[in-house]
């Protein structure tokens, strides 16, 4: 359990996970242990109590394992072992692999050697002017501490606690009668973008010219762009929120390239972009700021140089953007471990009772495998008899396995990115390993077969 929580973020894991073993759960997990072993155990006994005392008697083993229900009943269990684990190999290559897309993600920007640090002086009395001021002077005291490249900021930012959307009329773009055109919008800071190395793909960046008093203007991003592709190049042109007469138009300065807002898994979002200094109204807001080396360093400072400016103001949400990103798959990162361990337990447990079915049958079969070398069989020739066993059962609980995967797999499809349900190299590389364990069960009573002295054998009963 505490190398479970090892992959959650601990704040995450805080939440809604514990490594103290409640007494409900342990109670509950001993009465559902005791239950299975009972059940289980409850059928080998009925039947042993229904051998025959003759049999008994004489110790013939063969005689008491004769009935084929036995055998057949043995069997079948291995095949359900078998195909259960493929199905649970299959699940955990599937979230595997889609924890390591999200992993290797591109997030639009570079999260390296970059610190996150969220204010909101609204709830300190400051009304729109005093905080925008306040944020300014912030970002100028925070450029020239030392190890600080460069430093941004904006209202929410990306991999934020909030967002917000309007509704836009582009200038040169006429919307459908039932067309909604909408679009994610946030405060940027001077300095934003190239702090947060997010490309600038036409026109400027938010620069101190655009004030209070300035000009209105934005920036928006690619998937912008493409969502209103009827307008021509958006550069230069204007545009407003709402709709309807009496807009108020921005001029577009500059288009970025798209970046992750809220998640690794959203898809590329219509985005604009205002100088946070021509905001309507004081909200929060969310520094980033570029380390030299590492950022770890800079959270005292920072602490100390908001706390010099204003005592009352606390600092929250500080963390390495690395860290974030990180924390934001902690769901998919448990999913994939779970289904892995889960996995590796089922093939495990398939390949112990395998090669005890296999023992057993060898054990069974020792007189007739003498009459088989006695006769001319060679070692290779019994232990690919019992080999062919092994593939048969093999065979048989991975078609059942395969078919399981394939049905259930639309059930698990929204859960996973960058990779589909059906993937052959996930389904391959299950079949591959269940096939290596099942081998290497088989192998060890095929070569103990392969080995005996046919005048033991013969004597064998």
């Amino acid at each position: 359990m505490l190398g479970f929580l090892g992959f959650l973020a601990e704040d995450a894991a805080s939440e809604w996970l514990g490594a103290r073993l409640e007494p409900r759960t342990l109670v509950f997990s001993l009465v559902l242990a005791l239950v299975t072993g009972f059940l289980f155990g409850l059928a080998p006994a009925i039947e042993a109590a229904r051998e025959r005392a003759g049999a008994a008697l004489k110790d013939q083993a063969a005689s008491l394992a004769s009935f084929g229900s036995q055998a057949h009943l043995r069997k079948g269990f291995i095949v359900a072992q078998v195909a259960l684990s493929l199905l649970l190999l299959v699940g955990a290559g599937l979230f595997t692999r889609s924890l390591f897309r999200l992993m290797t993600e591109d997030p639009g920007f570079h999260a390296e050697n970059l610190l996150r640090f969220s204010l909101e002086p609204g709830l300190n009395g400051y009304d729109l002017a005093r905080g925008l001021a306040f944020y300014h002077e912030l970002q100028q005291r925070l450029t020239v501490l030392p190890g600080v490249r460069s430093v941004g900021a904006t209202n929410y930012g990306p991999f934020g606690h909030g967002r917000r959307s309007d509704n836009i009329t582009v200038e040169g773009y006429k919307a459908g009668d039932d067309e909604d055109v909408r679009a994610l919008q946030d405060g940027a800071s001077p300095n934003y973008f190239h702090t947060m190395g997010i490309p600038i793909l036409e026109g400027r960046e938010f620069t101190e010219r655009d004030g209070a008093g300035a000009p209105q203007v934005v920036m928006v991003n690619e998937a912008l762009t493409k969502r209103v592709a009827r307008a021509g190049d958006l550069h230069r042109k204007h545009l407003a929120f709402g709709v309807g007469n009496h807009l108020v138009f921005r001029e577009i300065v500059g288009i970025v390239r798209d970046s992750k807002y809220g998640s690794l898994r959203e898809e590329a979002t219509p985005f604009i972009y205002v100088p946070l200094a021509q905001v309507e109204q004081l909200d929060r807001a969310a520094f980033f700021v570029r380390a030299v080396r590492d950022e770890s360093g800079l959270g005292a400072d920072v602490r100390r140089l908001v706390r010099n400016m204003d005592t009352n103001l606390p600092v929250y949400d500080m963390r390495s953007m690395t860290v974030q990103i990180a924390d934001s798959i902690y769901r998919d990162r448990m999913v994939a471990v779970l289904a892995g361990v889960f996995g590796v337990l089922a093939t495990v447990l398939a390949a112990i009772g395998l090669y005890r079915v296999i023992a057993f049958q060898v054990a069974r079969r020792t007189a007739e495998m003498g009459v088989r070398m006695a006769l001319g069989a060679m070692p290779r020739d019994v232990m690919a008899l019992v080999m062919r066993e092994v593939g048969w059962l093999m065979a048989g609980g991975a078609a059942i396995g395969l078919v399981a995967a394939w049905v259930l797999g639309r059930y698990v499809q929204s859960q996973l990115y960058g990779v589909t349900a059906k993937d052959p190299v996930v389904f391959a590389g299950a079949l591959l390993v269940l096939a290596m364990a099942a081998m290497t069960a088989g192998y060890i009573p095929a070569r103990r077969a392969a080995r005996i002295d046919p005048i033991v054998a013969l004597r064998y009963e």
